[in-house]
């Protein structure tokens, strides 16, 4: 009985820390559905419009109200700036398109939706702090740095030239398989291995992708005549951005290293 009520007692913590991680997102989120169903069509202001300054005054709220720090604020506008280069790109090829009108856009992409980019290195840089993250066998940053700007370029090439994905995704293997992520819920640290990491933050940001296309802010080319899941073969494509994402995110938050680890309790593998 006592372990249930602590394994219990941890779960609860493990939630409430991953909902503050994913505070930005989630409420930013949020924002994309109550307004698809409740923002007035004949606004002065565009539903796109809306969105970013509702973006800025969430991150502006959370830094008067010291729920985020500055260094964190700095990799929101990071991500932002990558974000807003990738879909430019990828709306021009057609990969996918914002059907309403908004006068904040570069190009055909209103700038709202680099904020959808900036709550994956939110989410990642406040995890970081409030799970305490630590790492043993990470790879030399300098060949992190060369994998994500790989994989980075190839969200862009792989339109003119052959697709190297899943050779990206051997290098991924070789370079982390040994990795181990270190984190503490509540009193006893816990381990899994990164690469498993990877994986489930992926998926649950191809959940919110569902979540937020539902939300009709943008639409795949099957989505035109209505909703319909995101594919999961979107889920290597998340993957591969949460690599770069990550090693972004290392440069604000240099990973702490463990050389003699205490072992503690390991989730998987």
């Amino acid at each position: 009985m006592a372990m249930l009520k602590l394994f219990l007692r941890e779960f609860w913590l493990f939630g409430l820390k991953q909902a503050w991680a994913c505070l930005f997102g989630g409420a930013f989120l949020g924002l994309i559905l109550a307004t698809r169903f409740y923002y007035p069509g004949g606004a002065w202001l565009s539903r796109y419009d809306f969105l970013c300054f509702a973006a800025l005054g969430i991150q502006a709220l959370l830094l008067a109200c010291k729920l985020e720090t500055w260094e964190e604020a700095a990799v929101i506008g990071v991500f932002h700036v990558v974000g807003t280069i990738m879909e430019i790109f990828k709306t021009q090829a057609g990969s996918w398109a914002y059907p309403e009108p908004s006068l904040l856009r570069v190009a055909e992409v209103p700038l709202f939706s680099g904020f959808m980019y900036s709550a994956v290195g939110s989410y990642i840089a406040r995890a970081s702090r409030l799970f305490d993250f630590s790492y043993s066998s990470y790879p030399r940053m300098r060949w992190t740095i060369l994998l994500a700007g790989l994989i980075y370029a190839n969200f862009f090439s792989h339109h003119v030239l052959p697709d190297i994905r899943i050779g990206l995704f051997i290098a991924i293997g070789i370079l982390f398989w040994r990795t181990q992520i270190y984190f503490t819920v509540d009193r006893e640290p816990r381990s899994m291995p990164l690469l498993l990491g990877f994986f489930l933050v992926a998926f649950f940001i191809w959940l919110a992708e569902n979540i937020g296309s539902f939300g009709q802010v943008w639409i795949y080319p099957n989505q035109r005549h209505g909703f319909a899941l995101v594919s999961p073969g979107k889920l290597g494509a998340w993957y591969l951005l949460m690599i770069v994402s990550f090693v972004l995110v290392s440069l604000v938050h240099r990973p702490v290293l463990l050389r003699r680890a205490a072992k503690p309790a390991p989730i998987a593998g």
